[in-house]
């Protein structure tokens, strides 16, 4: 079981950073892969990144290439998002996801465990 809480969204201007964390709760964190994916509003959730259990892979969504970097600290059981050169439509919910068994995935339907998702507004 692995329960997820993301954190760290909020308002900033387009140009912007933000870092969003996901704390996972678990033994089963560290041999999970994880992912990140967003929501905005009338649209369907979409894949952002994903990284592997060990963080020696990663795969980035052409929308956020270059600009995001997703990463993981398994001593401390959380998984980040870095976020730089913010747009205005990159404004969605974020959301975290764990898959327990498999290498990451873009597949929202791989993944066994969510959070309940923390908003990014990006003002123009």
């Amino acid at each position: 079981q692995v329960q997820l809480v993301e954190s760290g969204g909020g308002l900033v201007q387009a140009g912007g950073s933000l870092r969003l964390d996901c704390a996972a709760s678990g033994r089963a964190f560290s041999t999970a892969a994880m992912g990140w994916f967003r929501q905005a509003p009338g649209k369907e959730r979409e894949f952002v990144a994903t990284i592997t259990w060990s963080g020696g892979s990663t795969d980035y969504a052409d929308s956020v290439k270059g600009r995001f970097t997703i990463s993981r600290d398994n001593a401390k059981n959380t998984v980040y998002l870095q976020m730089n050169s913010l747009k205005p439509e990159d404004t969605a919910v974020y959301y975290c996801a764990a898959r327990r068994y498999g290498r990451g995935s873009r597949a929202l339907n791989d993944y066994d465990y969510w959070g309940q998702g923390t908003q990014v507004t990006v003002s123009s």
